[in-house]
């Protein structure tokens, strides 16, 4: 076991042209969308051929099945995936034999390529409508580090174009104010694109105006888990899966999960699939949300840690949401803690062959994670900090949001 275990704390590109987008297919997919409760968005795919992967084409299939498991009709969600509808063999996969085979894609409803031009494109004539329906934006694909400052890492994009968190958030700037945008990504370093709450993405220039949040894979220091040329998806275990598997209720190879409602209102929000997913898959992702993220900025120094872990874990537990204290108690016991000790006493007392792995090792760091966000929102609920709580809140009723009804 790492008897030094330290708790992971949260811890630019050009714009060009790439496919053309069909100017027809944006204009029926905002007709259709305007009469639904929720708007949709999805990019997926990998830059080229070669990490093309066919776990994203199913993932863009996956996403249409839970669309169809809430009532929605998959057509109103408008995709660009990979090369889009060129008929190429871009999607990389593993036959039965193992070896490496492309074939093209097989999604329907696909209304053009992953290019930052389609992106641009259709985040502009969606600000013509001056809809304040939300939009949901989902991205499936690979990330870039952005070593110099991973709070301005990159999206892949088709044909290895880079979009990084400032220029998308521009992008998102279009928008009218008080239209509500909520993406989900599940790529490599996307915890960096919990930046698009703040002022052309960078977290110096203070909250932006408009509402904005959204939900990542892991955080901005570290690779996901899912891109894989296997085919088999009962084998698959990555957030996304998970995300989708607990908003829905249904797994991606059609069986029923346990329910996600832990507030028990009827509904399952966006917070409540997170917590799902950071109990559901056995991986090393350490899913963050764009509130989790801003507390932990708040942070201010390695002894403030200490006390939030050196703290009791039960009474965290007592004061926490609905779904932050279903992960305080199923990852304290999977690791057999006593919640009347401290995250630091149970790990002191830990018996050595409770972690054995990485994942095991990630599943302490969650924890740890949760345990913080707990602390620091009572923190600043409680202090008198008018434009902080004001920042939470706001985060915090965006991520609460739903699919809704169609």
């Amino acid at each position: 076991m790492m008897r030094r275990f330290i708790p992971v704390l949260l811890a630019s590109v050009t714009l060009t042209n790439s496919q053309a987008l069909s100017q027809p297919s944006l204009s029926q997919a905002l007709t259709c969308q305007r009469s639904n409760a929720q708007n949709f968005l999805v990019f997926g795919g990998g830059g080229g051929p070669s990490y093309n992967e066919i776990a994203l084409e199913k993932n863009m299939l996956y996403f249409q099945r839970s669309l169809k498991e809430l009532g929605y009709n998959p057509s109103v969600a408008p995709i660009y995936f990979a090369n889009g509808n060129t008929g190429e063999k871009t999607v990389r996969y593993i036959d039965g034999r193992g070896r490496e085979q492309y074939k093209a894609h097989s999604i329907p409803n696909v209304q053009g390529a992953s290019s930052i031009a389609n992106l641009s494109t259709w985040l502009t004539e969606a600000a013509k409508e001056k809809s304040l329906t939300p939009l949901f934006f989902y991205f499936s694909g690979h990330g870039g580090h952005n070593r110099t400052n991973e709070d301005n890492s990159t999206l892949l994009m088709w044909r290895d174009r880079q979009l990084n968190v400032q220029n998308f958030t521009q992008m998102l700037d279009r928008l009218p104010q008080n239209k509500p945008f909520v993406t989900m990504m599940s790529q490599c370093y996307s915890g960096s694109f919990a930046n698009l709450i703040y002022r052309a993405g960078d977290p110096n220039k203070g909250i932006a105006l408009q509402t904005r949040c959204g939900f990542f894979a892991t955080i901005k220091s570290r690779p996901s888990v899912g891109c894989t040329p296997e085919v088999n998806e009962a084998d698959y275990r990555d957030y996304s899966s998970s995300f989708f598997a607990g908003l829905t209720g249904r797994d991606r190879v059609g069986r029923k999960v346990a329910s996600a409602d832990y507030n028990k209102d009827g509904r399952i929000a966006y917070s409540e699939a997170h917590a799902y997913a950071k109990v559901d898959k056995f991986t090393t992702d350490l899913p963050i949300s764009t509130s989790e993220a801003w507390l932990q900025r708040q942070v201010s120094n390695p002894t403030m840690q200490e006390q939030i872990l050196g703290q009791p874990i039960a009474p965290l537990a007592k004061i926490a949401r609905p779904e932050q204290r279903f992960v305080i108690e199923s990852l304290s016991k999977q690791f057999k803690f006593d919640p009347a000790r401290s995250f630091r006493g149970n790990l002191q007392a830990m018996k050595p062959d409770l972690v054995k792995t990485a994942e095991d090792e990630a599943y302490l760091v969650r924890l740890s994670m949760e345990l913080t966000n707990v602390a620091m929102e009572r923190r600043v609920k409680t202090s008198k900090d008018a434009k902080a709580i004001a920042t939470l809140n706001r985060l915090l009723r965006c991520e609460s949001g739903s699919w809704g009804k169609p």
